[in-house]
């Protein structure tokens, strides 16, 4: 799973850290330094996304700029690939008794 926090989204958060002294501590001057590279960083994204997404092994962009939705779409696929994946308890052994 990819979690992608638009630009928008992300300035908005910086901005917070930087006003609510509690917040402050999650600051760091390469967050901005950082941000310069914002396009550079979503090709690399885009490029490692293709030349990685497989059926057996495919990659899931979550849009998390709302955090409840971001949650929601992370447990509905963890879930979602458990149940794909038809488990079920092994049949129970004849003479268990015996070994307890």
């Amino acid at each position: 799973m990819l979690l992608h926090i638009s630009k928008d989204e992300q300035k908005r958060r910086l901005k917070d850290r930087l006003r609510d002294s509690k917040r402050n501590w999650k600051f760091s001057d390469a967050d901005i330094k950082e941000r310069k590279y914002w396009d550079d960083h979503m090709e690399a994204f885009n490029k490692m996304l293709k030349n990685t997404n497989t059926q057996h092994a495919p990659w899931h962009i979550i849009p998390s700029d709302n955090k409840w939705y971001r949650d929601y779409l992370i447990s509905k696929i963890t879930v979602d690939a458990l149940h794909n994946l038809k488990m079920s308890f092994p049949k129970k052994r004849r003479n268990i008794s015996s070994i307890v």
